[in-house]
């Protein structure tokens, strides 16, 4: 398997040398991803390389590294920024640190639904956010899925925001996060994902916040069996390249390589779809306890503060506004 080191010594290293000169812009597209082979994700990249290759008669195309292989993402994004990886396929959390825009979709209780959520990403608020990045050395390609988000826990049912006073709730590295358990009088946790399932057993924590494939992918079920819908978070991933890279295509490839991005979108909707669906039925006959939440203005309410808080520039404002505009 290669890692890290092997793929940037097979090309990626030579990106990092842009100024010299000493990047092969023949090479396939290098990508990341931290999500294993199979995963939508990772299947949609493949079929957007795919369709480059075919488009181009084999001159573009796209080798992946899936898996985590060359690090986490806050590390493959970095390559990215410095031009030693060409496509990553990141959280957006991990853009918020340098990207005010990229915080909107991450707002807890923005989406009214998946649909809603799809079109505002497809359409001019989506293209707004992908913009804002080439300042920071990335073009934004496309969103992906990263599913409706709900709370789990080892306790008991949440039926109302009281019924998370106290809890440990693991959370990523991420101060909208924190902020946002902290609204809920709950106890926020940061920690990584790998460290999740030991945790529940261990008592560290109470519970976390996923989607029913990563419910179900990390064994978290087992230790914390009630799965509470809130869906307060319905946040996409982003699929970003290189500026360096992009800088070294002839207009007319930047174009496929923008289409192909795009045209994979509704594939990766198809299998994150179905995968969602399989979780569910899988967990609920294993004797998950799920439970709708039905006041949930009883918790977005609370969000208020959190809003005000990290909505403060005019642009953000604005892109607030156009989504929840939108008629879906």
């Amino acid at each position: 398997m290669a890692n890290r080191r092997q793929v940037l010594a097979a090309g990626g290293a030579a990106a990092l040398l842009t100024g010299c000169g000493a990047a092969d812009v023949n090479r396939p597209l290098l990508a990341a991803d931290i999500l294993p082979d199979g995963f939508p994700t990772v299947e949609a990249v493949k079929y957007m390389g795919k369709l480059m290759s075919e488009r181009t008669d084999g001159r573009l195309s796209i080798k992946m590294f899936a898996g985590g292989q060359l690090g986490s993402e806050r590390d493959t994004l970095e390559i990215t920024t410095f031009g030693g990886l060409d496509i990553d396929r990141i959280a957006i959390a991990p853009l918020n640190t340098f990207e005010p825009l990229t915080i909107i979709p991450a707002l807890p209780f923005l989406f009214r639904s998946t649909a809603h959520m799809r079109g505002a990403m497809d359409g001019a608020p989506g293209q707004m956010i992908l913009d804002a990045l080439q300042p920071h050395g990335l073009v934004g390609l496309c969103f992906y899925d990263s599913g409706e988000r709900s709370f789990y826990n080892t306790k008991r049912p949440i039926l109302k925001p009281s019924d998370m006073k106290g809890m440990k709730i693991r959370v990523q590295n991420s101060d909208l996060y924190v902020s946002m358990i902290k609204a809920l009088d709950a106890d926020p946790t940061p920690m990584s994902l790998g460290e999740v399932y030991q945790s529940l057993v261990q008592g560290v924590i109470d519970g976390a916040e996923n989607n029913w494939p990563s419910y179900q992918t990390g064994r978290h079920f087992e230790a914390a069996p009630y799965y509470s819908l809130t869906r307060h978070v319905m946040a996409p991933e982003i699929l970003v390249m290189s500026l360096s890279r992009w800088n070294k295509l002839s207009k007319a490839d930047q174009e496929i390589v923008k289409q192909s991005a795009r045209d994979s979108v509704p594939m990766m909707r198809d299998l994150w779809d179905a995968r969602v669906n399989s979780a569910r039925t899988e967990l609920l006959a294993a004797g998950v306890e799920a439970n709708e939440v039905e006041d949930q203005s009883a918790f977005s309410d609370l969000m208020k503060p959190v809003w005000e808080r990290y909505i403060v520039s005019d642009k953000q404002k604005a892109l607030v506004k156009s989504i929840q505009s939108m008629e879906l």
